[in-house]
């Protein structure tokens, strides 16, 4: 079904632009480990891996979404290594997101080297499932370029969701952190504090060939959890809702990212009741059929495309330490990975060895597409669209998951888990690299001043 809002009646002009899509299965094995648990069985839904490449606009522009916990270090350089091999472009013209369904696959393939090196268990860092998908999405991504088909038109909407995210932290009168409203909350008292600082909008950005859809990119910021830990790999509510809108809209693909949802939750609208993923489910369906009945469609060309890269050096969390890290890997192997040490040592000696880290933007006329590392906090996302009202500005976060949550510098201040040693790998001067970036990424060096506010 197309948008009901009909395309501008101008000819496009001539344009060599293309669309091609890929999609392959990336569910785990029954057996094998997910981030907290091994598999039992297959679900009703399959994780997905999904992309596409726009061709005409340069070298080849390869976006991708797979339904995992996170992809970092080596695995997220793997990534972008073979679609970009398979494409016939740069590993930075390349970005590639976690949704961040918990109840799923991690991939860290320094984390394992470090762990197989040591002589221990690499568990859920165990590799050999992970580049099996990376192999398939390879070989997709190669065979839909013969399947390439011209992309004419451009459609943007958004649409408002309704009792989905909420604000994690809870601040008290002191501006400290004082609760935190997990992905499930039980406590009433914390589901009845307001909702907080949040984005509720959904981004919905769309590829057309004449009158037909080709590809539908939805955006939106939150933790995707309802419940996890059931040994079942699932897509959880958004990508519930993605079926949902495939099915709607089944000629073309649908692709999600999840925006900068590091501080934000479900846990406002969600108590533990498994009937609630489909309760959220059908809210963010609701607003993506919303947002694409609102579309507004008008001709693309290749001039009108193009893709800009900042290469960053994110700051190292102060707390970290290879030495101390490499010395509880020694003396304790099995507890270091499990609380994380081999993730925290990966990302660690990355960053120390100049590994920096690469921001993308895609430009699609009117519209700016970010794409960012780790857990970022709604800010960011926040004063992106602030920051320039005039575009259509939609995040992707979950790129790099190296550096686990980013916060605001304010919020390293306030305390609370997700600025804790236990879940950011960086300092709080992460805020003014990451703006900097993401102001000149924005075209201008726009102020990005507003995000701590």
């Amino acid at each position: 079904m197309a948008a009901t809002q009909p395309a501008i009646e101008v000819e496009p002009a001539a344009s060599t632009l293309r669309i091609a899509t890929f999609d392959v299965d990336a569910t785990p094995p029954v057996g094998s480990l997910m981030a907290y648990d091994p598999v039992k069985h297959r679900g009703d839904l399959t994780l997905r891996a999904r992309g596409l490449v726009l061709l005409g606009a340069g070298d080849p522009i390869v976006l991708c979404a797979v339904d995992w916990i996170g992809i970092a270090n080596e695995g997220h350089d793997a990534f972008r290594q073979a679609l970009a091999q398979a494409t016939g472009t740069s590993p930075q013209r390349v970005a590639v997101h976690a949704v961040h369904q918990h109840d799923a696959p991690y991939c860290d393939f320094t984390a394992e080297r470090i762990l197989k090196d040591a002589a221990a268990d690499p568990a859920e860092f165990e590799g050999t499932f992970q580049r099996q998908v990376i192999a398939d999405l390879a070989l997709a991504a190669a065979k839909a370029l013969a399947q390439a088909q011209p992309c004419t038109h451009l459609g943007l909407g958004e649409a408002r969701v309704d009792q989905v995210a909420s604000n994690r932290r809870i601040l008290g009168p002191d501006g400290k952190v004082r609760a935190t409203r997990w992905t499930a909350t039980h406590d009433p008292a914390i589901r009845a504090e307001p909702e907080g600082i949040i984005d509720p909008m959904v981004s919905v950005v769309s590829l057309w060939n004449q009158d037909q859809p080709v590809a539908v990119l939805s955006c939106y910021a939150t933790h995707p959890q309802s419940y996890y830990r059931t040994g079942i790999p699932d897509p959880d509510f958004p990508g519930l809702a993605r079926f949902l809108r495939q099915l709607a809209v089944p000629e073309a693909l649908h692709i999600h990212f999840t925006g900068a949802g590091g501080n934000l939750g479900a846990g406002k609208y969600n108590d533990g009741a498994r009937t609630n993923r489909l309760v959220l489910a059908e809210r963010l369906a609701e607003a993506m059929r919303r947002a694409w009945e609102t579309t507004q469609r008008q001709p693309i060309a290749a001039d009108q495309v193009s893709w800009s890269t900042e290469t960053v050096a994110l700051p190292p969390a102060k707390h970290l330490s290879i030495a101390t890290l490499e010395t509880e890997l020694k003396e304790r192997a099995s507890a270091f990975r499990t609380e994380g040490g081999a993730a925290r040592l990966a990302w660690l000696r990355r960053t120390e060895a100049g590994q920096a880290t690469d921001i993308g933007c895609l430009s699609l006329g009117r519209a700016r597409l970010l794409h960012l590392p780790g857990e970022l906090f709604v800010e960011y996302q926040l004063a992106a669209k602030a920051a320039r009202p005039d575009l259509f500005v939609a995040v992707a976060a979950y790129g790099d998951y190296g550096p686990w949550y980013i916060g605001t510098a304010a919020a390293y201040e306030e305390g609370g888990y997700e600025t804790s040693p236990a879940a950011s790998n960086v300092a709080p001067e992460v805020e003014s690299v990451l703006t900097a970036a993401i102001g000149r990424l924005l075209h201008g060096n726009v102020n990005l001043k507003s995000i701590t506010h």
